[in-house]
């Protein structure tokens, strides 16, 4: 049986990159009390793993980004708010009351 060589990808989308990395699955562990999980893709965020999609050895490279590509438009980014129409308005400053004892109103 072959080792497993984790696969990694990077995808841009909507400016935005997403790092991808394969990891393999493993049995279970039941003195753990841990399931068994198939060999995965993860999105890396900050150092910690997403489970996206199962691996699939025999997958094109093609088939597999487009794959990542719409499983993080579903998932990762956030709808496209439309622009505002309205113009900014400023913010006037409220007149305030100074108090001539600093300790208490008078």
């Amino acid at each position: 049986m072959p080792a497993f060589k984790p696969q990694q990808r990077r995808l841009t989308i909507q400016g935005r990159v997403f790092h991808f990395v394969s990891y393999e699955g493993h049995a279970a562990n039941p003195k753990r009390e841990q399931p068994a999980s198939p060999a995965m893709w993860y999105l890396m965020v900050e150092g910690r793993r997403c489970p996206v999609i199962p691996y699939d050895a025999d997958m094109p490279l093609a088939d597999v980004d487009a794959a990542l590509g719409a499983w993080a438009k579903g998932n990762a980014l956030a709808p496209r708010k439309p622009p505002s129409r309205t113009p900014a308005t400023r913010r006037t400053r409220t007149a305030t009351r100074h108090h001539r004892n600093w300790w208490g109103p008078n």
